[in-house]
């Protein structure tokens, strides 16, 4: 069966912080300077948190051991891709299930390069990771941020 042009794919999404509170970025890259959190589709059948796990997995090499859950954003958020990202793989965008994890791993299981779609990672304050990311994931991360405020590093002051 093939998918209409304008679907939404389901997809599951995580905000990984570490002891400090600061969030785990990936460096897209296909388009450098662009950074973002692990997300992705979910498989047939699939279900939201499972997903979330794999691709934590896929993305960074983080497994599930060494996430614990904190919080669950209360309902899917949606993305909408700019006309010319849109594929038949990726539809329209994402509509997407969010968690936020404690990573309680060491920084050297951390690997986002192998898989090649990500150039870099680091830890960063969300604050840091909104002026780094794309424009069309902009108000989704806002609305995490707000969800997820008291978990977070907060910028440093000049």
């Amino acid at each position: 069966m093939s998918r209409p042009k304008q679907y939404f794919r389901a997809g599951a999404g995580a905000v990984i912080i570490n002891q400090r509170g600061l969030v785990l970025a990936l460096e897209r890259a296909d388009v450098a300077g662009a950074w973002q959190l692990p997300q992705g589709g979910l498989d047939a059948s699939e279900e939201p948190l499972p997903a979330a796990f794999r691709e934590v997995t896929e993305e960074t090499g983080i497994g599930a051991a060494d996430l614990a859950l904190l919080d669950t954003y209360p309902e899917p958020l949606i993305y909408e891709l700019p006309v010319r990202m849109r594929t038949e793989k990726t539809g329209r965008g994402q509509v997407q299930y969010w968690y936020l994890f404690r990573f309680n791993g060491q920084d050297g299981a951390i690997d986002a390069i192998t898989g090649g779609e990500f150039q870099a990672w680091r830890w960063t304050t969300m604050d840091d990771l909104l002026h780094t990311t794309s424009d069309f994931r902009l108000s989704l991360y806002r609305k995490l941020a707000d969800r997820f405020d008291s978990f977070l590093a907060k910028p440093e002051a000049d």
